[in-house]
């Protein structure tokens, strides 16, 4: 079946400028590559930092979004993994998976590929997609599988478990400090569970996200606008925190981490920060920390599904608004008001 030749997508029109239009529907450029008809996708803390100018390599005229479901429409030549009908998760990460960087799993810095999608490339907040490197970059759909929940493997959950958890090398028993109850730090907060951590401190300003957060598995909450957070933590341990986990993406929260760490322990940034931040490394030299950061690799996309498909795992419970496609503008106004709307991840579905 012939595709439409024009389509409806989110254009990002420079800092502070977006408008749901109508635009070409994206054609087959590689033999790698597939279009997938977008049925669900979802909004990222990153498109609105884009949206705040903070990412300037995203120009004027850009279909934001990298994350969302579909159904594969038309694929090129050489791709074999997946067929006209398959149901699938567009992985943020675009992986080429022959490149010196795909062969360390390290896809976030693929060399014809990475973090692409809605920011190099035209983008998911669209009815169409065009996904470079199909075989490598797309997951197929278990039968009977919550397409709500399989959208949170897009990003949110590998780059939450990877980022956060993984290079923060959470172990059992160890006390783990989560700064910013968003989605990211909320991810963070399931997948860390695997490691068994004795003590799970979210810490946020925002006490609806931080009753959420005791719902998901903090054994404690802190909310940082009435108490004053470091004193707190070093009050209740020895000397610090063994993870400090950075889910925001601003100097005050990074700030946080540095001065609640203990001696040998992790800080690990998963937040996007758009300026820089004041480092105390003439007081942290001494104290055998790791400090780490980084973009999603998805390379654990895999094990995630499973325990999605399991149940092990139930992300679809970080959805608290839906909408439709046409009702786009309304999802961004809601999810960039996420206080004051009490939003965590938004839905925004065909159908």
């Amino acid at each position: 079946m012939a595709l439409a030749s024009s389509m409806n997508a989110l254009v990002y029109k420079g800092p502070g400028e977006k408008a749901w239009e109508s635009v070409p529907t994206p054609r087959i450029l590689k033999p790698t590559d597939a279009i997938v008809e977008l049925t669900k996708t979802t909004i990222c803390g990153t498109d609105l930092h884009i949206l705040k100018g903070d990412v300037p390599a995203v120009t004027s005229g850009r279909i934001l979004g990298h994350e969302g479901v579909g159904i594969v429409v038309e694929t090129g030549d050489a791709v074999s993994n997946f067929s006209v009908g398959d149901r699938v998760i567009i992985s943020c990460v675009t992986s080429c998976g022959k490149c010196e960087y795909c062969k360390q799993q390290m896809y976030s810095h693929c060399e014809d590929g990475g973090w692409i999608l809605g920011h190099l490339i035209d983008g998911t907040q669209a009815e169409y997609v065009r996904i470079p490197h199909a075989d490598n970059s797309l997951y197929r759909i278990p039968e009977g599988t919550d397409e709500e929940a399989l959208v949170m493997l897009s990003d949110i959950l590998p780059t939450g478990f990877e980022i956060g958890v993984l290079y923060g090398a959470v172990s059992p028993g160890d006390t783990v400090a989560i700064v910013g109850a968003g989605p990211v730090g909320m991810a963070a907060l399931l997948t860390a569970q695997f490691y068994s951590p004795s003590r799970l401190i979210m810490i946020d300003l925002d006490d609806a996200r931080l009753e959420m957060a005791k719902r998901f598995g903090a054994t404690e909450v802190i909310n940082s606008g009435k108490v004053n957070v470091v004193e707190e933590l070093m009050n209740s341990t020895k000397d610090g925190v063994d993870v400090a986990i950075e889910a925001v993406g601003v100097p005050a929260t990074f700030d946080v981490c540095q001065n609640i760490v203990r001696p040998g322990g992790h800080i690990a940034n998963v937040g996007v920060h758009g300026k820089s931040v004041d480092f105390q490394i003439q007081k942290l030299w001494i104290q055998n920390i790791t400090l780490t950061t980084g973009l999603v690799n998805t390379n654990t996309t895999p094990m995630l599904l499973k325990t999605v498909e399991s149940g092990k795992v139930q992300p679809e419970q970080l959805v608290t608004h839906r909408f439709k496609f046409d009702e786009m503008l309304k999802a961004y106004e809601v999810f960039g008001n996420a206080g004051e709307e009490k939003a965590m991840k938004v839905i925004i579905s065909k159908d």
